[in-house]
């Protein structure tokens, strides 16, 4: 492990050395009257992405629009579905017949017809309303 990832020597060091660090890492002083453990963990957090190379564009990306939506005063929805990407395919077996979908870029490919949501493909299965998602498995939590 290089120097300046010796994580367990943050623990060690000083306010005034973490605080010199932050300024540092992150180009301006920490917040007043922050605590040492968020201070330490805070440039922790910014070495270790130094090191790795911080978040892809994707993350990136949706980051700055929850921080740009906090900022406008907005709610806003900090647990996604997981993404699904083209050529996903989601199996699911209803009442001992397997269903498959296919993620693509125009929708969802169900028995060679494309739909706009796995919500509709539930219901066609089912015949009652169901959350896509959920009875496909991508809702955490609950199982399909």
């Amino acid at each position: 492990m290089t120097p300046d990832l010796d994580f367990d020597s943050l623990a060690e060091q000083s306010i005034s050395k973490l605080t010199d660090r932050f300024h540092v890492l992150y180009g301006q002083d920490p917040p007043k009257h922050i605590r040492r453990g968020l201070l330490t963990r805070a440039v922790a957090h910014r070495l270790q992405e130094n090191a790795a190379g911080g978040p892809d564009a994707a993350m990136a990306s949706r980051l700055g629009k929850l921080a740009e939506a906090l900022r406008g005063g907005s709610e806003i929805d900090v647990a996604p579905r997981p993404a699904t990407k083209a050529g996903t395919r989601l199996i699911r077996e209803w009442q001992g017949e397997t269903h498959t979908v296919t993620v693509t870029d125009a929708g969802f490919l169900y028995r060679g017809k494309v739909h706009r949501s796995l919500s509709g493909i539930a219901r066609q299965i089912t015949g009652t309303r169901w959350s896509g998602p959920a009875f496909f498995g991508l809702d955490r939590g609950r199982a399909p």
